[in-house]
């Protein structure tokens, strides 16, 4: 979760994306290229549904912070050993977000946001070993931030 967030946090440069007037949340940041499709498992834009928040979701992603991430990851934007979360939805996509917490190691050899974000931070994140839900989870919790 270290590098996520850090790889997350310490990243910017993206533009916001239009949000459906419908209520329902999208991605809602767009990068200039996705994760490595070519890597097996990878979550894609297709994968991932965001209507409202899910509040049984959210606690069980802040369990996992609290576990997991909380050493490395403050809930503001301070940094700690890695970024802060405050605001993480603006800067990446969920689907990148969600290859970051699952895939941490592929990301940090394949894409070239993560790679640029671990040049400038200095810390790889190590893998959490996560299940789909349990990132989900924490995704979940992330738009609450």
């Amino acid at each position: 979760m270290a590098v996520l967030a850090l790889t997350v946090a310490c990243g910017g440069g993206e533009t916001p994306a239009e949000t459906p007037a419908t209520g329902a949340t999208t991605a809602t940041t767009t990068q200039a290229e996705e994760p490595a499709a070519a890597v097996p498992g990878m979550i894609t834009a297709a994968d991932i549904t965001l209507g409202d928040i899910d509040q049984a979701k959210v606690a069980k992603g802040k369990e996992i912070y609290e576990v997991k991430c909380l050493a490395c990851h403050s809930l503001g934007t301070n940094r700690v050993v890695g970024p802060g979360w405050k605001g993480i939805l603006e800067q990446r996509k969920p689907e990148w977000i969600m290859n970051m917490i699952l895939h941490t190691d592929a990301m940090l050899e394949t894409d070239p946001e993560a790679q640029a974000m671990l040049e400038e931070c200095l810390v790889r994140m190590p893998n959490q070993n996560l299940s789909n839900e349990e990132a989900r989870n924490v995704l979940e919790f992330m738009r609450t931030l």
